[in-house]
């Protein structure tokens, strides 16, 4: 196995370090800016050594992995002396290997390996690779040494192109952090009714778990349910007034979510286009336009 040296010691290199180490892979330094992050990682990794350079790392190891900020990933790739045949790679998701173009100038091996997980802290990330997807874009033989490390995380992995990295990354975007967002924003409704947010949190939690667990067990469409789900304008009439008068700022966001469900309930087979359209009509307010447009028929 290649010595592996990190250039950063954020929750991403030091999750990764730790579990390459405790798969038998030689972890040999690290760097980083901040003095207390890289001693928790040497801490926790044997034969790990702290150095004060980058280039200290680069001569230290035959693969390095550069996980920094994604904005400082191109400065080190070009700040650093990177020798012939050499591995460097980043984990930024939505940057190609195009941001290593410095190191591989010079001929070294440049890829990426971004895994598609939300890592909140070090603890958390470590319990969460395994199983997680990992995205890699690299050449030969570089692409096969992180396939294995892949399979070493107990992690699955997918070769991506670097045109596809940007609109994959939204999808990831989309999938975690607008997921955050609908929690706050389900939750804060909550306190329209005297509820505080952790309650509502605590409270719709067993929704949110249930909800994936359809997703894996039953798939999209089927898992989808609800009013849209069902067809029941006279529910979703009732959220829009409800909203109006409760929290006038979602009603464009639930109004957007709505017509983007109709979709899907439609490829879930439970309702009809008229019935979709219909849908379409309240959340678009143009009820009367639609019902004056098919002559009043329901």
């Amino acid at each position: 196995m290649a010595d592996i040296g990190f250039i950063g010691a954020g929750t991403v290199g030091t999750a990764l370090a730790i579990k390459l180490n405790s798969r038998g892979y030689p972890v040999v330094a690290v760097s980083s800016r901040s003095r207390s992050s890289v001693g928790k990682l040497a801490e926790r990794v044997k034969g790990c050594v702290v150095v004060g350079s980058r280039q200290e790392v680069a001569d230290a190891a035959e693969l390095v992995f550069i996980t920094t900020p994604d904005d400082a990933i191109a400065s080190v790739a070009a700040g650093v002396n990177w020798r012939r045949g050499q591995g460097v790679v980043h984990c930024c998701g939505s940057e190609s290997t195009g941001i290593l173009a410095p190191a591989g100038k010079v001929g070294a091996l440049t890829g990426v390996f971004h895994p598609l997980q939300s890592f909140a802290s070090v603890e958390m990330a470590l319990q969460n690779i395994p199983g997680s997807t990992v995205t890699i874009e690299a050449e030969p033989p570089l692409l096969e040494t992180l396939k294995d490390i892949a399979a070493a995380l107990d992690a699955h992995w997918i070769e991506l192109t670097a045109a596809a990295r940007v609109v994959y990354h939204a999808s990831a975007v989309f999938a975690c952090n607008y997921l955050v967002t609908l929690e706050k924003l389900a939750a804060d409704l909550w306190q329209t009714f005297g509820i505080p947010r952790q309650q509502a949190i605590r409270a719709l939690l067993p929704l949110i778990r249930g909800t994936i667990r359809n997703i894996e067990a039953v798939g999209i469409p089927g898992c989808l349910t609800g009013p849209i789900a069902r067809g029941d304008i006279n529910t979703v009439s009732k959220h829009l007034d409800a909203l109006k008068e409760a929290a006038p700022d979602l009603l464009s966001t639930y109004r957007e979510l709505g017509l983007k469900t109709i979709p899907v309930a439609l490829d879930k087979g439970k309702i009809d286009g008229r019935r979709a359209k219909e849908l379409e009509a309240v959340l678009t307010g143009t009820t009367e336009e639609f019902t004056e447009a098919t002559g009043g028929r329901q």
